[in-house]
Formats: structure tokens, sequence, C-alpha cells
């Protein structure tokens, strides 16, 4: 079984910057690409970027492309989410995910998700 925790929301002014980490437990982490999705209430849940197993490709949403940068860290089974230039429209509750067909951007192409966690972007 995988378990998958998220970290680092909060409340952050418009135009500031977050960094969300997804810890995994497992030792297999390392050979899963890894995607982040977002919820806003009343929403759909909505796919944000992915990453392959070994963080040489990666793939965003154009929603946050060029402010937001996956990144991971298989020796601390950790990815994480750089989030930049944040806007009021960024609050949701944010997601991680292993996905099981590389990168990608489908949620039903992810297997185990974290709990999620808070980010609130105030005006």
């Amino acid at each position: 079984q995988v378990q998958l925790v998220e970290s680092g929301g909060g409340l952050v002014q418009a135009g500031g910057s977050l960094r969300l980490s997804c810890t995994a437990s497992g030792r297999t982490f390392g050979s899963y690409a890894v995607g982040w999705f977002r919820q806003a209430p009343g929403k759909e849940r909505e796919f944000i970027a992915s990453i392959s197993s070994g963080g040489e490709g990666s793939y965003d949403a154009d929603s946050v492309k060029g402010r937001f940068t996956v990144s991971r860290d298989n020796a601390k089974n950790t990815v994480y989410l750089q989030m930049n230039s944040l806007k009021p429209e960024d609050t949701a509750v944010y997601y991680c995910a292993r996905s099981t067909f590389g990168i990608a951007a489908m949620k039903d192409q992810y297997d185990f998700w974290g709990q999620g966690t808070q980010v609130t972007v105030s005006s």
C-alpha cells in the first residue's frame, strides 16, 4: 500500500509563493510518475502538473505554465510543487497522486492519492 502525504499549504497574499511537498511511503516511489491536481469548492478536480519517474520530464497545465514548477527528489521520496505569482483563483485543495501511465493529465490514470493540502490566496 502506498501512502502520499501533502504538506506546505497555507494562506498567502496574491503575488506570493508557496512550495508544496508530497512525501510517499514505499521503496518503489522513484519508479512512478507523480501528478498534482487541485479542486476548488464546487468545481471538478483539475490537473496541474506531472513529472516523470526520474524527474527528467514534466508537463504543466496552461493555467499554471510559467508560474508553477514541479520537481522531485527520489532519495527523499518527495515531489515538490513550487508555486509563484499566486492568484486568488489558485485557491483550492491541492492533491498529489501516483501515475500508472507515466506523465499523465487524466485523473483515472492515477491510482493512489494523498489527502490534500489547502492553499488560500487572498487578494
